[in-house]
């Protein structure tokens, strides 16, 4: 998978990555994706624009294309003139290290980006490259233009003790983390400076996406890890990102999964309301519900439409949001369309849970979002005995195409618009759905 990728970046971008551990590395590897944008079809590649707000090392030069250094807007005079592969603009050369730009000529690129529609990394704080650090009281000079936000740690750091070696600025990291000197850098500690509003989060504008870069996973304990401390970043950031950019690797990115319960139909030729049949004890559409919680994803949104007093008030009680689709004899279309308006805009994917499959289990929810995160597929669906199945999870890829669907078709009516993966599952209580009777017979028996 492409840094691009993983990241959701838009082009042109325009990224501040901060913190240690493999900032510049994400950074310079960042723009070889956008700059092949285009190279990809075969033409030539777009130019990206890389910059700092604080110094870099010379050695770092080597990693650009061409090497622009000035300190005003007017030393980069000849800048359009040779718009190509990867630019590195900075202050001027200051012994083994370049200045980083000013504030004016910061603001003064961006423009010249916007003109040139052209993607703009900032790297927006230094670190002496130790794979973990705390901001100074100055840092990190993030503009305020700024759409996303990368803060990069170096998992390498766990497990070490905190002090100089490890950490920039360790006493401050202290003071954030909780942690003593000399103490053994914990997940937890590491949480907590990156949630911390003088920490990982601090100086970053209100408009912009915040991601968590999680480097140095190089072990399969240190990927376990990132994967637990996702949890709780996932508080503080839309995208988490696990990684070993150092081996070119990227191993899951972490992003909030909605459930969508689609529980709004009529149910016409069943003859009653199939979301308030019996199963195990309570209606159908309370035990999906239940089932969606448990796999604690978030948020669990239960679509009503017909009978819709009746069917909200079966899950009055749990901790789910209501939307009621007061078009829904329009057919499913306008339940997936009213799920999906209730959804953060930060929502990295949602799954569709059909309130006539009170079978569904968590662990083939929890299994679909697990490998959507290590591949970040636009749709992905059990397979079963040869056969798709349901549940069916659809990436914010696919979210515009199933907000323009109209009439009574379901997510299938945009399969042939994006790659299908699949899920092997060998459940195949997974194939019914409760349609008739004689379903609902069958479905009893297995209880």
């Amino acid at each position: 998978m492409q840094l691009d990728h993983a990241f959701r970046i838009s082009n042109p971008a325009c990224v501040a990555l901060t913190g240690s551990g493999g900032k510049t590395t994400a950074m310079f590897q960042l723009a070889r994706c956008l700059g092949a944008v285009e190279g990809r079809s075969g033409t030539a590649g777009q130019p990206v624009i890389v910059t700092a707000t604080t110094h870099l090392h010379i050695n770092q030069i080597k990693l650009a294309d061409s090497h622009w250094a000035g300190e005003k807007p007017a030393d980069f005079a000849r800048l359009s003139d040779n718009l190509h592969g990867v630019m590195l603009v900075t202050g001027p050369v200051d012994g083994d290290r370049t200045k980083g730009l000013d504030n004016s000529t910061i603001h003064w690129l961006h423009e010249f980006c916007n003109r040139h529609a052209l993607p703009l990394l900032i790297e927006a704080d230094g670190s002496r490259q130790h794979p973990l650090k705390a901001p100074s009281e100055n840092e990190p000079p993030i503009p305020d233009f700024i759409g996303e936000v990368v803060v990069v740690a170096g998992l390498a750091g766990l497990g070490k003790p905190l002090g100089a070696e490890f950490v920039h600025r360790p006493e401050i990291f202290a003071q954030l983390s909780g942690l003593a000197a000399g103490e053994t850098i914990s997940a937890e500690g590491l949480l907590r400076v990156l949630t911390h509003p003088g920490g990982g989060l601090k100086n970053i504008p209100a408009q912009a996406r915040r991601l968590a870069l999680l480097n140095q996973a190089d072990t399969a304990e240190l990927q376990a890890q990132a994967q637990a401390l996702a949890v709780g970043l996932l508080a503080a950031y839309h995208s988490v990102i696990s990684a070993s950019l150092g081996k070119s690797l990227i191993h899951a990115i972490y992003e909030p999964v909605a459930v969508i319960i689609l529980a709004a139909g009529e149910a016409r030729r069943f003859g009653q309301p199939k979301q308030l049949l019996g199963y195990h004890g309570q209606p159908f559409v309370r035990a999906v519900a239940k089932t969606a919680l448990a796999s604690g994803l978030s948020p669990v949104v239960v679509v009503s439409g017909a009978n819709a007093e009746a069917v909200e008030a079966a899950v009055a009680d749990l901790p789910v949001t209501i939307t009621r689709n007061t078009g829904w004899q329009t057919g499913q279309s306008s339940s997936i369309r009213a799920g999906l308006q209730v959804l953060p805009h930060w929502t990295g994917a949602a799954i569709f849970l059909l309130a006539d499959q009170p079978q569904v289990p968590a662990t083939v929810i929890h299994a679909l979002t697990e490998k959507h995160f290590q591949t970040l597929a636009p749709i992905l669906a059990p397979l079963v005995a040869g056969q798709r199945a349901n549940p069916v999870l659809f990436d914010q890829v696919t979210f515009p195409d199933l907000m323009s669907l109209t009439g009574d078709v379901g997510g299938r009516a945009v399969f042939s618009k994006f790659p299908l993966a699949y899920l092997p599952w060998h459940a195949e209580s997974l194939l019914l759905d409760v349609d008739t009777p004689e379903d609902l017979e069958i479905l009893r028996k297995q209880e």
